[in-house]
């Protein structure tokens, strides 16, 4: 079993910055997804376990940047420029990497963190 943490959400103010944390251990690609109460959970950005290949999804392309830092068996979702429709639960995502691709389907993970909350106000 791997363990997914997520760390790093928040309540900020348009404009401002917040960087999310994923803590695991393994090969693994990893997915930043986001959820608001209704609506389905969307991807968000993805990285391959190369570190290579990433995926962001439209809305976000620009302002937010996946890495990872394999020495810290941790993976980034730096987020910039954050907007109110932002706000969301945000999960980070997991799978054994079984090529060097990303993964943008939330069925395509395995292992998935607790959710950390980012709230943006206008």
């Amino acid at each position: 079993q791997v363990q997914v943490t997520e760390s790093g959400g928040g309540s900020v103010s348009t404009g401002d910055s917040l960087r999310l944390s994923c803590t695991t251990s393994g090969r693994l690609a990893l997915g930043w997804f986001r959820q608001v109460p209704g609506k389905e959970r969307e991807i968000v950005a993805a990285i391959s376990w190369g570190g290579t290949l990433t995926y962001y999804a439209d809305a976000v392309k620009g302002r937010f940047t996946i890495s990872r830092d394999y020495d810290k068996n941790t993976g980034y979702l730096q987020m910039n420029s954050l907007k109110p429709e932002d706000t969301a639960v945000y999960y980070c995502a997991a799978r054994r990497a079984v090529s060097g691709s990303y993964y943008t389907r939330d069925s395509d993970y395995t292992f998935w963190g607790q959710g950390t909350q980012v709230s943006v106000s206008s």
